[in-house]
């Protein structure tokens, strides 16, 4: 005990040894859906689910250990929802193949690990306004909403570009108005049912403040699904990793960084470089890092960049720091063996892949979470500043474009351009910092000279 105390400061930042394992273990609970969820959704993208959900518990296990060995901060880290939904589903269109979204997380990594050594961290964040930055918080979550709500058959799309034969009334042959992009599912299928009491479930176990609530909504909804014949048991409870089915192999080191250094493809880098450095440091200021101190943010800044590059060697989405880490911290964790502990509880998940395996194959059961993670994301929006147009313009044109084209990129380059340009046009100019062009004219070549999107 005498070391450990040594080694993270326990009793000067006022813990004990118990508090930091209990906190530890409190993180985990609360984030390990996303063993589960992570790998339903790169699916998406043509990541074998075998193989992401080792990769994903790996990012986990190596970002949560080095940010307790290196930061000493009772901080978990593991891939980001929100980018792995831009992997899977914001590239779609792109024609960019699975092994250059591999570089690009790969590639996004290195180019925070190097802002944040040169010190161009905290130009960048002081470029973009807090409006702004609520924004893409907001926006991803409405985003991440919109994918669950579609996974789990709450609302459905229509066939668009019809041909006007297949518009015309069978009766009269007039020509009727055309069917809308998004509208209900269908109410009455019992999985559809399922997913509606998953998310009740999950909602009213936060609510009631129930620790790993969203992990319980996952598990609970699968069980009574599956005694209802619409899921399957599972067919073990232990597995060796890195063998069969759970081989790296088919993911690991598989990334194209030559193939994504294109002008063409600098927006997707871009866009994914901002997704991470905007998590990262919104996560690491709600949770208290840097308030005394901003010279605090550059280590776990430094492991979450590490993490991420890590992330696109494995074969999964970019990582960093989660806020469900204040669970912990609630529980009065104060150092980095609080995230030590999370690790090494990820690294058990590693020998119990059969459990996690028949959840990512139901969609009613892990799409209520989407939905919820996408509920609580809409808190920043009490930072929005609603009296100032010159911010709620871009904040509307980030979330409107990142929902209604079904693209995050869309709506982060969109509001980034359109800010400098409000201030501009508003008589405001002074206040539009360098950084902030800089990053608008990058923004504007995705706008303009980008891929089709």
């Amino acid at each position: 005990m005498a070391t450990l105390d040594a080694r993270f400061a326990i009793a000067a930042r006022g813990s004990t040894v118990r508090t930091e394992v209990l906190g530890g273990v409190t993180t985990f609970v609360t984030m390990a859906y996303i063993v589960v969820v992570n790998p339903a959704i790169l699916a998406f993208a043509g990541l074998p689910v075998g193989p992401s959900t080792v990769a994903t518990i790996l990012a986990a296990a190596f970002g949560s250990l080095l940010m307790g060995l290196y930061a000493n901060r009772p901080i978990a880290v593991a891939p980001y929802m929100g980018e792995n939904a831009f992997i899977a589903f914001g590239l779609a269109a792109l024609g960019i193949t699975l092994e250059q979204r591999l570089g690009a997380v790969f590639l996004s990594g290195l180019g925070f690990l190097v802002i944040t050594w040169l010190g161009v961290r905290q130009w960048l964040a002081a470029a973009i306004s807090p409006t702004l930055r609520a924004s893409f918080a907001v926006g991803i979550g409405l985003f991440l909403a919109l994918i669950g709500l579609y996974e789990a058959g709450v609302v459905t799309s229509f066939v668009t570009g019809m041909p006007a034969a297949a518009l015309a009334d069978p009766v009269s042959g007039a020509l009727r108005a055309p069917d809308v992009p998004v509208k209900l599912g269908n109410l009455a299928d019992p999985r559809v049912k399922l997913a509606v009491f998953g998310f009740v479930l999950t909602a009213a176990l936060m609510a009631r403040r129930v620790k790993g609530a969203l992990l319980i909504g996952i598990a609970g909804t699968a069980a009574i699904g599956a005694l209802l014949g619409h899921g399957e048991v599972p067919k073990g409870i232990f597995a060796l990793p890195f063998t069969g089915e759970y081989s790296l192999a088919p993911i690991a080191f598989k990334l194209d960084v030559v193939g994504v250094l294109k002008p063409a493809l600098l927006p997707v880098l871009l866009t994914l470089f901002l997704m991470a450095f905007l998590d990262t440091l919104g996560t690491l200021v709600g949770l208290g890092v840097g308030e005394k101190d901003p010279k605090e943010l550059d280590r776990p800044m430094l492991v979450d960049a590490a993490t991420t590059t890590l992330s696109g060697l494995l074969g999964t989405s970019t990582s960093g720091a989660y806020i469900e880490s204040a669970t912990g911290i609630r529980e009065g964790a104060r150092t980095g063996l609080a995230a030590v502990v999370t690790a090494l509880l990820f690294l058990g998940c590693l020998f119990f892949l059969p459990l996690v395996e028949p959840l990512q194959r139901l969609r009613y059961a892990y799409a209520p979470a989407l939905v919820v993670v996408g509920v609580l994301m809409l808190a920043e929006a009490r930072r929005f500043d609603f009296d100032d147009l010159t911010e709620m313009f871009p904040a509307f044109a980030t979330l409107s474009l990142m929902v209604f084209t079904y693209n995050i990129a869309n709506g982060l380059t969109a509001g980034l351009v359109l800010w400098p340009l409000m201030k501009l046009f508003a008589g405001r100019g002074r206040e539009v910092s360098a950084g902030a062009w800089t990053l608008a004219a990058l923004c504007a070549s995705y706008l303009a000279f980008g891929l089709p999107h």
